[in-house]
């Protein structure tokens, strides 16, 4: 008799916690959670870069970081046939470096840069009226893993192939520099 108890025990404790772990995967938010505007006003779900490993960039056309652009197009000539989208999202928040209009925003980014990673409409990603997307990678609350506010233009937060946050580089890390890379590295294998 005291078997039959252990081992319905047994069960029911592996039961719950199935369920439990269901429950919590079910409910990890991701960035998949999302769809925003592209910069030509037509809708993109981030689900459709699921399996990718995803580079999701605040840019500006009028800022000291604005060279970027350049190394951030050679970034992803190199790496998006290797599974790496970079994803531009134009941003106002810095002393007015970004006063643009969407399409200025391209023609600027296209023109001068050659830009061809995916660009979306301008949007807050600090403040009062930040957008939901950056409130999800810049707070652990959010994201479950990294808790850094966007300083500047021209930060970097690299979400992983199952849409999970994983880091935050700062405007003055490049995407050429040797840390960048090896983590991109890392999670492309």
């Amino acid at each position: 008799m005291t078997t039959i108890k252990y081992a319905v025990t047994f069960i029911l404790v592996c039961l719950i916690s199935f369920a439990m772990f269901s429950f919590q995967t079910s409910n990890e938010k991701t960035i998949y959670q999302f769809k925003m505007k592209n910069i030509d006003g037509k809708d993109v779900s981030l689900s459709q870069y699921k399996g990718k490993v995803l580079v999701i960039v605040n840019v500006a056309s009028e800022c000291g970081y604005t060279p970027q652009y350049e190394l951030l197009q050679k970034f992803y000539d190199q790496y998006k046939t290797k599974g790496v989208e970079i994803l531009g999202f134009p941003a106002n928040n810095f002393m007015g470096q970004e006063p643009g209009t969407d399409a200025e925003i391209k023609t600027f980014c296209t023109s001068k840069y050659h830009v061809t990673f995916p660009m979306f409409s301008k949007i807050s990603v600090k403040g009062s009226d930040m957008h939901p997307l950056y409130k999800f990678l810049t707070n652990k609350s959010e994201n479950g893993t990294v808790d850094e506010s966007v300083s500047w233009n021209f930060n970097k937060y690299v979400i992983d192939k199952n849409g999970k946050v994983v880091a935050h580089f700062a405007s003055k890390i490049k995407p050429t520099d040797e840390g960048f890379l090896k983590m991109i590295d890392e999670l492309l294998k």
